[in-house]
C-alpha cells in the first residue's frame, strides 16, 4: 500500500513538471508572474536596456524580462548552441537577413508575421531584413544604425580643413592634416571586423550606387571585381597611410582612445558609439563618408537588430505581447528615449530623439541613397562568405599585401564558388 502511494505521488509530481521542462509554448494563467530572459550582443547596453524593460514593466506589471548579453562577437555561435540544446533565451536580439533568417528556417525563431502593428507601423522595407526567404516574417526591427565619421572639429579649425564633400576632398583633407603633424584617422585592424563593417562598408553605398547598385550585383548584373569595387578596395588602400603609426596591431578600443583624447583628428566607426564621448574636452561632430566626385552622395544606414522570440518558449503570449508593444508608436517612442545613443527606431513615424548628436547623424541619412551593409542581404550564406572574402582583402590591401585588383579578383572567385544569382 505505501508503495502505490509513493507511486501515485510520483506521477502527480511528474506531471506538475511536465509544463516547465516540456518544449512548447506555456503560457502564465492571468496574474500570475512571470520572468523572461532576453539575449543580446550588445554588453555595453545592460544599463539602458535594463530601464527600457523597467519602462515595460509598467504597462505589464507581472513580466520581468531580464537583459542577459553576450559578447558580441561570440553571439551568433553561443545562441545557436543555446537554441539547440533548448536553454536559448525567451526573447533575443535577431541578426538581420540571412544570419538571422537561417535561425528561423531552422526552427528555433517564431513566426512573428502576424504580431499586431507589424505591417500596419513598419515599411515593407523595414521589415525586409527581418523577413525569410518564404516571406513569413522572424523579428520584428529593432533599430538601426548609421557609419559614420566622427571629427574634432577644434582640430579641423586649427588646421583649416572643411568637412569633405567628395572622396578626393576626403584624402585632401587627410593629406592636409599629415603634413600638418596631426594624426588624420584613428583605425586599426587589430579587431578586423570593424575596418570591414564600418569603414569598407561605409563607403560602399557612394562608390556603387546604394541600394540600387548593391542589387546588381547580387542579380549577376556586373560582377563582384568590377571597376567600381576595385575604386572601392584601392580607397581602403589609400587611407592606410593616415592611420595611425603601427595601426595593424591597433585594437578597436585603442581607436576610440586616440580619438577620444584628441590624439587623431577623425574615426570612422558607427553610430552606435556617439554616446562614448559625451565627456571629452573638445567639440566633435559627425559627417557622412563622402562618394567619389561624380557620384551620388550615399550612406550606410543599417538595419541592425530585430527581437524575435524563442519558438520553444514556456510563455509564447508574453514574449508576443512585448513584440506587439514594440510594434506600437508607444513602444517606439518608449524605446528610442532609453536605447542607446545612436542606435534609432525603424517604426514608419517621427520619433524624437533627445540626444543632440544622434539628431545630428540622423540627419545626415536625409537626401542621400541609403543601404545597408553590402554583403548581408546575399552574400552571407555560405563559406566561403562574401564577408570573410571582403574582411581580408581590406586588410590585405591595407598592408600592402595585395593590390585593390587581386582582392576584388578574390572576392568573385569566392562567392562564386557557391553564389548563383
Amino acid at each position: 500500500m505505501k508503495k502505490i502511494a509513493i507511486s501515485v505521488l510520483a506521477v502527480f509530481m511528474v506531471a506538475a513538471l511536465l509544463p516547465v521542462f516540456a518544449g512548447g509554448s506555456k503560457d502564465a494563467a492571468d496574474g500570475e508572474k512571470v520572468t523572461l530572459i532576453m539575449g543580446s550582443w550588445r554588453t555595453d547596453d545592460v544599463v539602458q536596456i535594463t530601464a527600457l524593460l523597467k519602462e515595460y514593466k509598467k504597462v505589464k506589471p507581472n513580466v520581468t524580462i531580464e537583459f542577459k548579453p553576450t559578447i558580441n562577437v561570440d553571439y551568433n555561435a553561443t545562441l545557436r548552441l543555446q537554441l539547440e540544446s533548448g536553454t536559448g533565451p525567451d526573447l533575443m536580439y535577431a541578426r538581420s537577413y540571412a544570419t538571422g533568417a537561417k535561425l528561423f528556417t531552422d526552427g528555433y525563431f517564431a513566426d512573428v508575421t502576424d504580431i499586431p502593428g507589424l505591417k500596419e507601423n513598419f515599411t515593407a522595407g523595414n521589415r525586409a531584413p527581418w523577413t525569410a526567404p518564404n516571406g513569413k516574417a522572424f523579428a520584428v526591427p529593432f533599430n538601426a544604425i548609421v557609419q559614420v565619421v566622427y571629427y574634432n572639429k577644434d582640430i579641423f579649425k586649427k588646421a583649416g580643413v572643411a568637412i569633405p564633400q567628395t572622396w578626393e576632398d576626403f584624402l585632401k583633407a587627410c593629406d592636409s592634416l599629415k603634413k600638418a603633424g596631426i594624426t588624420p584617422l584613428s583605425n586599426g585592424l587589430a579587431d578586423e571586423w570593424d575596418i570591414n563593417e564600418c569603414f569598407m562598408m561605409g563607403i560602399l553605398p557612394g562608390f556603387v550606387g546604394g541600394a540600387e547598385g548593391r542589387a546588381a550585383y547580387e542579380k549577376g548584373k556586373v560582377p563582384l571585381n568590377d571597376a567600381k569595387m576595385v575604386a572601392a578596395f584601392q580607397a581602403m588602400a589609400d587611407v592606410a597611410k593616415y592611420c595611425p603609426e603601427g595601426f595593424s596591431a591597433l585594437t578597436y578600443n585603442d581607436s576610440i582612445a586616440l580619438f577620444a583624447t584628441g590624439k587623431a583628428a577623425m574615426w570612422v566607426d558607427g553610430s552606435w558609439n556617439a554616446g562614448a564621448f559625451k565627456d571629452v574636452p573638445f567639440n566633435w561632430g559627425t559627417f557622412a563618408l563622402p562618394a567619389p566626385a561624380g557620384k551620388k552622395a550615399a550612406i550606410c544606414f543599417h538595419p541592425d537588430t530585430g527581437m524575435a522570440y524563442n519558438k520553444a518558449t514556456k510563455h509564447e503570449k508574453e514574449c508576443k505581447e512585448f513584440l506587439a508593444w514594440l510594434c506600437t508608436i508607444e513602444g517606439a517612442t518608449v524605446s528610442a528615449k532609453f536605447m542607446p545613443t545612436g542606435f534609432f527606431p525603424m517604426i514608419n513615424a517621427s520619433i524624437k530623439i533627445e540626444n543632440a548628436h544622434a539628431n545630428e547623424i540622423l540627419a545626415l541619412t536625409q537626401g542621400k541613397l541609403q543601404d545597408a551593409r553590402f554583403v548581408w542581404e546575399r552574400f552571407m550564406d555560405e563559406q566561403p562568405s562574401g564577408y570573410v572574402l571582403m574582411n581580408q582583402g581590406v586588410i590585405s590591401v591595407m598592408k600592402g599585401e595585395k593590390t585593390a585588383k587581386q582582392a576584388a579578383d578574390e572576392l568573385a572567385a569566392g562567392v562564386a564558388k557557391w553564389y548563383k544569382p
